[in-house]
């Protein structure tokens, strides 16, 4: 039985991760952990869990974590993984960090987006990045894992077959994304309110959004080829779910079903992707980890669409993914089917 640590234990992906991990059979929720004061129960802040997990989110100390768990999901926000990254690893803690601390390789383009200076270095470049579909064989022997945003995994595996075989132009592909409102996190925000985001559509963070430089590397690191592409996000008014459409220009003649074969071929033996024909919706993936995808070809451009559930797949599902590679366990297990 793994014992697991969430430190960060208030926000809806802590919230997914608890859900998964009780019905996982070989995970035991062993510490939660806040800053808040008092020790309040879990839920109280969660009040879904009622009578189904009986622990109290605790301001621990990493050595504190480290005597009760093995494993530590940092559910974070951005800069404050990286101060407690170095002490938990010290104390021999294994790591899935779902901030976006440790995914960059380099600190002047972490600190170029996040506007903070990186105070561990020395581990950028070398933390893997959590994406098991395209980094299934580094995930095992890591201790620190860096686990991919919402935005960025979907977008990912849509592009990552036509990249890696050299299919479109690296340096002609926009994304165009829409999220739920979830994937703003929990903390009140005047956009958020029921008044502001119901029965409306927004772009934002457009030519800045911090994803982008992301989802560069990291496709730039799987295909061997330098990737640049152009991400508009939008929020939308639903809870959960995104959906990206891409569009890239092929290097050579594609039909329809050149493009979903080589989905298909690339994604064998992946447990979490389906190619589809039909055209994906949100609801399809919802409260599931599975990634739907599928591609057309319209006026010489290939669109592809993938659909991901951005709690699930985006954030809690895939670091339960991570957490079974890394012990050793069928990837599969414990998690929404």
């Amino acid at each position: 039985m793994v014992k697991v640590a969430i430190v960060g234990a208030t926000g809806y992906t802590a919230l997914e991760l608890i859900k998964i991990l009780l019905n996982h059979p070989q995970a035991e929720i062993a510490a939660l952990c806040t800053r808040q004061e008092g020790s309040p129960a879990i839920e109280t802040i969660h009040p879904s869990l009622s009578g189904r997990l009986n622990l109290a989110c605790e301001n621990l100390t990493p050595t504190q974590i480290a005597e009760r768990a093995r494993f530590v999901f940092l559910a974070l926000p951005h800069v404050a993984s990286m101060a407690v990254v170095p002490d938990l690893l010290k104390a021999g803690c294994r790591i899935v960090d779902l901030s976006a601390d440790y995914r960059f390789n380099h600190p002047a383009v972490y600190e170029k987006w996040y506007g903070h200076t990186h105070t561990d270095p020395g581990r950028l470049g070398k933390t893997v990045y959590g994406l098991p579909e395209l980094f299934g064989d580094r995930i095992p022997t890591a201790n620190l894992v860096a686990n991919p945003g919402c935005y960025t995994s979907t977008s990912i595996l849509g592009l990552a077959p036509f990249l890696c075989q050299g299919l479109i132009d690296p340096k002609d592909i926009i994304i165009d994304g829409k999220s739920g409102v979830s994937g703003a996190g929990r903390t009140p925000k005047l956009n958020l309110l029921y008044a502001e985001c119901n029965e409306s559509i927004a772009a934002y963070s457009v030519g800045n959004h911090r994803h982008e430089p992301e989802i560069d590397q990291v496709l730039s690191d799987a295909s061997g080829t330098q990737v640049e592409v152009t991400f508009t996000p939008h929020m939308v008014p639903m809870d959960r779910g995104i959906l990206c459409t891409m569009y890239a220009r092929p290097t050579r003649n594609l039909t329809e079903a050149d493009a979903l074969e080589t989905m298909q071929r690339f994604y064998e033996g992946k447990p979490f992707v389906r190619v589809v024909k039909q055209l994906p919706s949100t609801k399809d993936v919802i409260h599931t980890n599975y990634c739907h995808m599928t591609a057309r070809i319209s006026r010489g451009r290939l669109v592809v669409l993938s659909v991901t559930d951005n709690l699930i797949k985006g954030a809690a599902g895939v670091a339960v993914q991570n957490l079974n590679l890394m012990n050793r366990l069928p990837e599969t297990t414990g998690l929404p089917r």
